[in-house]
């Protein structure tokens, strides 16, 4: 989940040049924040704000969610390698913000107050798969003070959804060992981290976009000798990918597509 900090650079140069709508113009925002995934990151070159990454999970619910007459703005503020540490106190080396994303956020939802229509977030996947994420304590700690921050920060009524995850570790596990019970224990592990997410998300009452299922990432049925979350993560991913693409664990464009379906489903 890596982009060059220029780029990162490059999300704060477009969230600045955003004008503030008029309350009578009409105009409503839906913001994502996040990782990589919230920025729609893949492998394929341009920049987070370029062509390259218009096909990302927040790019293609707007279009599912937006009416022909509605004036819905994307703003994306997410970035790659983010944690819920750096999220929420800054210093990625990632990412561009001069504080943190949290805090650019949050004063994006203050300055639009009453006119943001939805608000997205994937965060937590980097605590557990960087050494130095954190892991389940730090989402533990960090998650639910991020989330009272954007709830404040976009006032009650505005849905604020989540997402659980897929496994980008299983095509390896799989391709090196070839061991079912192996995969089993993986998605055994995958199941509790998105259990936990989950549960801080009800806890204050925000949705949860359940990416897991999308994935199909506890069906070990074999198809072709190949268990069914590992095709599917295959399929909709970079991870099975030749370099120099691959591999990478960001979605292509079909699997951003189902992230967004995913999210769709739980829209109020």
């Amino acid at each position: 989940m890596k982009k060059s900090v220029l780029a990162a650079v490059a999300v704060v140069a477009t969230l600045l040049a955003i004008p503030v709508a008029g309350a009578d113009d009409g105009v409503e925002y839906y913001l994502s924040v996040g990782d990589s995934l919230a920025q729609g990151y893949q492998p394929i070159g341009g920049s987070p704000v370029g062509d390259g990454y218009n096909q990302g999970y927040p790019d293609q619910l707007l279009k599912l969610v937006r009416g022909p007459s509605e004036h819905l703005r994307l703003v994306k503020l997410g970035c790659g390698g983010e944690t819920t540490t750096t999220m929420l106190l800054g210093g990625s080396p990632f990412c561009g913000y001069a504080g943190s994303q949290l805090a650019a956020a949050t004063a994006f939802l203050r300055a639009h107050r009453g006119e943001v229509a939805l608000v997205t977030i994937d965060i937590g996947g980097n605590d557990v798969l960087n050494p130095q994420g954190g892991g389940v304590a730090a989402i533990q700690a960090n998650l639910p003070v991020i989330l009272a921050e954007l709830r404040e920060a976009a006032g009650p009524g505005v849905p604020i959804v989540g997402m659980t995850y897929y496994s980008p570790t299983l095509p390896s596990l799989w391709f090196e060992t070839h061991d079912l019970q192996a995969v089993d224990a993986r998605v055994a592990r995958l199941v509790a981290f998105n259990d936990l997410l989950e549960a801080i998300y009800a806890a204050v009452s925000d949705p949860v976009a359940d990416v897991e299922g999308a994935f199909a990432s506890t069906d070990t049925r074999l198809v072709d000798g190949v268990p069914l979350d590992i095709v599917r993560v295959c399929a909709w991913t970079w991870l099975c990918t030749s370099p120099p693409l691959g591999p990478s664990v960001d979605p292509n464009s079909a699997g951003y597509a189902a992230i967004a379906q995913a999210f769709e489903a739980v829209l109020p």
